[in-house]
């Protein structure tokens, strides 16, 4: 038994609210249950009920047992001087106002509804199982998940425009700054997403932004910047790049003293780091006014004209410095494209429609129902209780929901799990 599930009963009224009486007999009607209170303090604030003949607004407090009121040392505490019924699913004691009154008891445990009761306990009682819900995931109507799914989706933007505002306030609001970091971030991918951000968060973006005209400055900027070019390579393009930093470093006074080391291991070729920073770096030299043009792009083809750019001519023979390869060019794929758009552009797009007081959701909504879903485990394991996972609205919603209710047990606060305890 969960305190948290109490609150659900009482919030919801799961139990027979037409034949209540307290613990002392005295017939209850219930008028309201209140307002649940999520900060210190009674759970519920302003509740009104009868009791007997008298009309009584107060507030609620909510335990498993009547002695958890001692255990919490409540008597003890002027913020509980206001409750007028105490909740418990068992009664085992009374408790006493500062004046000696007994404070109303109402015990649940003879009123939940069975049917609701019984599914918590299936929820809740094989600690085993990936989900709480798995075994009842793919009878819930799709039109419940549709829609929850959607609002976990809006939630998981909501979560990533904070890490944005912050990034804001630090740049003193230069959105083109802030695009820079989320972009290089994510030019990281999983691997080098901190070493990447580190660079970014290193490198002023006015370095970048007067370094935009050549190519070669851009890609020693980063690289530099990266620690790729503190060593000596025989190597007409990496003497070049090594020459150029030497200057931009003068120049901009740059640092880039803790910048995250790379990582190379395990990675496929095409994602070394050295590829990817070419690619960010060309990005970045044929696309000025780059956040000004993804705010006005609407289409996922709009998108993909933007970010088609391949690393420099070098790296068609090369994955790393000195060691030739085989020749291939090394253009930005559609599908790490949709990588960008998903992490980066439409969170970046949400906050800064927030900021001007505009609501873009179903614009969002639609582009981001255009990308297709993202393969991993998580979207793995709930497509085998059910294919659920059509486009990447779904897969950054399924996230959502692993990671913010499932894995901390918030089935209560998920409307799947609110759908199989009213079954």
């Amino acid at each position: 038994m969960r305190e948290n599930f109490l609150h659900y009963v009482w919030t919801y009224k799961k139990f027979d609210v037409l034949n209540l009486k307290t613990t002392q007999h005295e017939v209850l009607e219930l008028i309201s249950v209140g307002h649940h209170n999520h900060n210190s303090g009674p759970d519920f604030f302003n509740a009104k009920l009868k009791i007997g003949e008298q009309l009584w607004a107060g507030n609620v407090e909510i335990h498993i047992k009547s002695s958890d009121w001692f255990a919490h040392r409540h008597e003890q505490d002027p913020a509980y001087d206001n409750v007028i019924l105490h909740v418990v699913y068992e009664h085992d004691t009374y408790i006493f106002r500062k004046d000696n009154s007994t404070i109303p008891t109402l015990e649940l445990k003879e009123v939940i509804h069975p049917n609701v009761f019984q599914n918590y306990q299936k929820l809740f009682t094989n600690s085993t199982k990936w989900i709480n819900c798995e075994s009842d995931f793919a009878q819930t109507e799709d039109f419940i998940l549709d829609h929850w799914l959607e609002r976990l989706y809006i939630e998981r933007l909501e979560r990533k425009s904070k890490i944005i505002e912050d990034l804001l306030k630090a740049s003193k609001h230069d959105w083109e700054a802030v695009l820079f970091k989320m972009l290089t971030k994510n030019f990281g991918l999983k691997v080098n997403a901190e070493a990447f951000f580190s660079l970014a968060t290193m490198t002023d973006y006015s370095a970048v932004r007067k370094s935009q005209s050549k190519l070669l400055s851009l890609e020693a900027l980063f690289f530099g910047q990266a620690g790729l070019l503190d060593r000596d390579v025989e190597d007409d393009y990496f003497r070049q790049l090594k020459e150029n930093y030497a200057f931009l470093k003068q120049k901009f006074q740059l640092d880039n003293t803790y910048v995250v080391p790379l990582q190379f291991f395990r990675l496929r070729p095409l994602n070394f780091p050295t590829i990817r920073l070419s690619q960010l770096a060309s990005l970045y030299h044929q696309q000025r006014h780059l956040f000004s043009k993804l705010m006005l792009s609407e289409t996922l083809e709009d998108f993909y004209k933007l970010f088609k750019v391949s690393a420099s001519e070098y790296w068609n023979s090369h994955y790393t410095f000195q060691k030739k390869s085989k020749t291939s060019e090394k253009a930005v794929t559609k599908a790490f494209i949709d990588l960008l758009l998903i992490n980066t552009v439409i969170p970046i797009k949400f906050c800064y429609a927030k900021r001007k007081g505009e609501t873009i959701n179903e614009q969002l909504i639609a582009l981001i129902r255009t990308i297709n879903s993202e393969k991993n485990t998580v979207v793995r394991g709930f497509n085998a209780l059910k294919s659920i996972s059509r486009s990447a609205l779904e897969s950054q919603a399924l996230l959502q929901l692993k990671t913010d209710y499932c894995n901390e047990h918030r089935c209560l606060k998920c409307a799947i799990g609110n759908s199989i305890l009213n079954k």
